[in-house]
């Protein structure tokens, strides 16, 4: 699995049925749905597998406790129904999650109760077990490092947690295993119009420069945020579709909230729930919901915002966390749909939209229905290009590497061939899990092409401790230099790179 040899496949098949824009959930949804269907596919992505919002989550697997105070019933039971089959194709990343909502109101106890027995009910033969009151003790128990003055119990209910990047990656790797070709670091530069049709797209090689003149007999827009402008380069006289929101996280140490169960607050002062969920050894906290009017490659988290959360898990957490605890932040922006104002209270669901040249676009939506959008999508793409009717295979689709019974390695089944590469027993960092043969088997077999790919999203350290990353990006590059070829020069140039990208998570 070279990128030399997909290259050369791509060089060698000049047409496809289905070409989807965008390595992000929703592309990859779409490509697997395709290749699954036994359409010759072909997804593009112009940087990295899930370089955008699809590594930036909440990790959260889940139907959206906030979404049904919102009366956004069906959007919950398809979240729920989701949920299951995630749990059931990808064991290795998808786990279920315990959750404990600490009450310091009697109040709080019948309405949280009421909106989480209707929870359980829509998630029916899905449920992972049914949400219960706990009393002072228990909550205790469930919550060592809770704040404990004026707790009166709370509530424990069920979702589920994955690795949103390491997900990804595993969709690429289902395409490639279904007959398709995914490749990264090939942005387009325009899209082929015939007769007022879409046709095709030109694309460019980011690293060699070598140009692609692509034909497909469907060509589907999923850019996440960045879809209006791909519907713009079909029509300079689009409007835009999407009012991209902000969200950020922050990671602490494990000590601030020990155990196993996940702490939700269910109303913040913006009107939103916060998370603080156990993952990858860490504390992750989140969300905010800024509007952003920009949608930089690179968005970072504003003084603001990481205060905010600072402050409300403050009101939370027996011991009070600061700027000096934090381990890592990032941000990433959602591509909702909508107008302007308040984007807490925009959809998160999607739109599929087929323009008059008959390029198809899907944007919303979120991880936990990536699988359903890519259903529905490539339904549509098939009526657009009068492919053969043939129906969805992805609802029992075994992913990539996925082992017989649950398991937390994220290599799964693949876990015996990473192990006999060289280097399977040096950790590269203390702090770290990630070891040599991971590094090469990034570099091998999951199309890594520089440290960011590798601690960023084949391996999660940048996310979860910037600092260790940072000490630990010089024995990557070194490795990467020896499976990618790399010269002293330009192994320089790649640490140097990342450090720089690496000093905004800090």
């Amino acid at each position: 699995m070279r990128r030399a040899d997909l290259l050369d496949r791509l060089r060698q098949t000049p047409r496809w049925d289905v070409l989807v824009i965008g390595g992000g959930a929703t592309g990859l949804g779409c490509a697997v749905d395709a290749a699954s269907r036994g359409y010759s596919t072909l997804l593009l992505e112009a940087h990295d597998f899930a370089k955008g919002t699809s590594s930036r989550s909440t990790k959260l697997v889940h139907g959206g406790v906030r979404y049904l105070a919102q009366g956004r019933i069906g959007l919950v039971h398809e979240a729920l129904a989701e949920r299951a089959l995630l749990l059931a194709n990808a064991p290795h990343l998808v786990h279920p999650q315990r959750f404990v909502v600490p009450l310091y109101r009697q109040w709080d106890r019948l309405q949280l109760g009421v909106g989480l027995a209707a929870y359980d009910w829509l998630a029916g033969a899905h449920s992972l077990g049914a949400s219960r009151p706990l009393s002072v003790e228990e909550t205790r128990r469930a919550l060592p490092g809770v704040r404990e003055d004026g707790l009166v119990g709370g509530i424990a209910y069920m979702d589920a947690r994955f690795d949103d990047a390491r997900l990804a990656i595993t969709l690429m790797r289902t395409v490639l295993d279904l007959g398709g070709l995914a490749l990264n670091r090939l942005p387009l530069t325009g899209l082929r119009h015939e007769g007022g049709h879409v046709v095709g797209v030109d694309a460019q090689d980011a690293e060699s420069g070598e140009a692609f003149a692509l034909s497909a007999r469907v060509v589907i827009n999923a850019a996440g945020v960045w879809a209006d402008a791909i519907r713009r380069l079909d029509d300079p006289t689009s409007t835009a579709q999407l009012n991209p929101s902000q969200g950020v996280h922050i990671v602490l140490d494990r000590d601030f909230l020990p155990g196993d169960a996940a702490l939700l607050v269910p109303r913040t002062d913006d009107g939103r729930v916060l998370f603080i969920i156990p993952w990858q050894g860490k504390l992750l906290l989140g969300t905010t919901d800024t509007p952003r009017p920009d949608i930089p490659l690179e968005p970072r988290p504003l003084d603001g915002e990481v205060d905010f959360i600072l402050a409300t898990a403050a009101r939370y957490l027996r011991r009070k966390p600061h700027r000096s605890d934090i381990r890592s932040q990032f941000a990433g922006l959602r591509p909702l749909i909508g107008g302007s104002g308040n984007t807490s209270s925009l959809s998160r669901e999607h739109v599929i939209q087929v323009s008059p040249s008959g390029l198809v676009s899907v944007a919303g939506g979120k991880w936990t229905t990536y699988r359903c959008m890519g259903e529905e999508t490539i339904d549509r793409a098939a009526a657009v290009a009068c492919l053969p009717a043939r129906p969805c295979r992805t609802r029992s689709l075994v992913l990539h590497g996925s082992p017989a019974s649950p398991s937390e390695d994220v290599f799964g089944t693949d876990r015996p061939k990473v192990d006999t590469l060289p280097g399977a027993g040096r950790q590269l960092h203390p702090a770290l899990s990630l070891s040599e043969a991971e590094v090469r088997f990034a570099a091998r077999e999951e199309q890594a092409r520089n440290v960011e790919d590798v601690l960023a999203r084949r391996h999660r350290a940048l996310f979860v401790d910037a600092t260790a990353a940072i000490e630990a990006a010089p024995a990557v590059a070194a490795i990467l230099a020896e499976e990618l070829g790399w010269d002293a020069e330009c192994t320089r140039e790649m640490t140097e790179a990342f450090h720089g990208l690496a000093e905004g998570f800090h």
